[in-house]
């Protein structure tokens, strides 16, 4: 049979210092991952077990490109996370399992439709308009683990036109990379390709047509993006 139409490639993402790179296959993502971003959003936090949704690996972009911003939207967000890459199939996993499993790290902005968000939240509805975005998964480049080391005390920025909003450490993440992993395979079977974006810390705010983003985790890769008029 002949398909009608061609689907989206699905991005690659570069492996910093070689020409491999990583196909995307699903995005997860962890939310209110640190008590601070919790509270600002007027949300308390779960720290028995880490709370999940997903977004559409065709609205993920690769770092450098100018976004038109999003329709449907006055109040669009940005979020900047630190992202992880599964290097092997992983299910049930324990710890040393689930360390073992990530290939690599990389920075990345989780954009979100905010004034969509928060009428699907008072109306007790899902958040897919305001998260699953087109455009709204943008990832850097990725580092394989073994390069990275411990991610202990590591700082976590974003600047929009120069001026900082997001300051923290990645200390202060509720959920770890390994309790995620292995909270994260009761639920699916994870396997090379599956994206984590593990929460982002206080300081999210809205972004206009021109400004330029830029998000780095101390050892990483920096992701950027920029955003023009609406088309």
């Amino acid at each position: 049979m002949t398909p009608l139409f061609d689907l989206p490639p699905r991005i690659c993402l570069p492996v910093t210092g070689s020409t491999d790179s990583y196909p995307v296959a699903r995005i997860f993502c962890v939310g209110r991952n640190y008590a601070a971003h919790a509270a600002e959003m007027g949300n308390e936090v779960d720290r028995e077990a880490p709370f999940y949704f997903t977004k559409n690996p065709v609205h993920a972009v690769p770092s450098g490109q100018t976004l038109p911003y999003p329709p449907g939207t006055e109040d669009y967000h940005h979020e900047m996370e630190l992202v992880f890459a599964i290097g092997a199939p992983v299910f049930r996993a324990t710890r040393s399992e689930a360390a073992a499993a990530v290939f690599g790290y990389g920075c990345g902005l989780d954009m979100t439709r905010r004034d969509l968000q928060a009428v699907a939240k008072s109306k007790r509805r899902p958040w897919d308009t305001g998260k699953d975005v087109e455009g709204s998964a943008i990832l850097g480049p990725l580092t394989r683990a073994g390069d990275v080391g411990d991610l202990t005390g590591r700082a976590i920025r974003l600047s929009v036109g120069g001026a900082l909003r997001q300051d923290a450490t990645l200390d202060e993440m509720i959920h770890s990379v390994p309790d995620i992993i292995t909270d994260l395979s009761r639920l699916y079977h994870l396997r090379p390709g599956d994206i984590v974006m593990t929460g982002t810390p206080a300081g999210v705010g809205p972004v206009a047509p021109g400004d330029r983003l830029v998000g780095t985790i101390e050892g990483l890769a920096e992701v950027t993006v920029t955003f023009a008029d609406p088309e």
